[in-house]
């Protein structure tokens, strides 16, 4: 990560760290009410192809003795009436402000994946983890809603295995390797900018 990329997500933590810090409160409030603990899912996501780190989440599913692969229509059943609320928003993402902080991710950058399937693409990879891993990014903001709806409609974990790695997995990575081209401090700032004016509209 570079130094100025390091100083923005600094900036921006300081803005509004403080606002964000109340929602999170409003949140875990809503959760201990609506559906108990626990209130986090750490998740273990890859920053580089031998870089393994917690992403932390607020839980938006039921918990299951076992979990694995991206979230598609075979786990639909499994998200909580608060968790369909958190996902819509984006609210669930919160408490990545801890990995923001430790240097773990950034605001902008590829969603950081799972280690599955960087050990089963590790070229790709290598080259969309140049960047560091972030909350929003190109990809998030063009392909998140196209995503969710190629995998709602796959009926079974293979189904969404496959449709992951055929259809999601190629065209966000062009679109992060688009934004690793022109990264900037002026063109993150306009990614968070997009990204709160598509949370507050929503």
């Amino acid at each position: 990560m570079t130094l100025q990329k390091r100083l923005f997500d600094l900036a921006l933590i300081a803005i509004f760290g403080l606002p964000l810090l109340l929602v999170m409160l409003i949140v875990i409030v809503v959760l201990l009410f609506t559906q108990g603990r626990p209130l986090f899912y750490p998740a273990e996501r890859m920053r580089g192809v031998d870089q393994p780190f917690t992403l932390w989440k607020f839980r938006t599913m039921h918990v299951v003795a076992s979990d694995s692969g991206v979230s598609g229509g075979d786990k639909a059943a499994r998200i909580t009436p608060a968790g369909r609320f958190l996902r819509k928003g984006r609210f669930d993402e919160l408490p990545q402000l801890w990995n923001i902080l430790r240097g773990d991710m950034s605001f902008v950058g590829p969603r950081p994946p799972l280690r599955e399937y960087v050990e089963r693409f590790p070229d790709l990879y290598a080259r969309v983890l140049r960047s560091p891993p972030g909350v929003t990014g190109l990809a998030s903001l063009l392909y998140h809603r196209h995503e969710e709806r190629i995998l709602s409609g796959c009926a079974d974990a293979k189904a969404t295995d496959e449709a992951y790695c055929r259809r999601c997995i190629p065209a966000k990575a062009k679109l992060d390797l688009m934004y690793q081209e022109r990264a900037s401090v002026c063109w993150d700032a306009k990614l968070v900018f997009t990204t709160l004016k598509r949370v507050l509209w929503r």
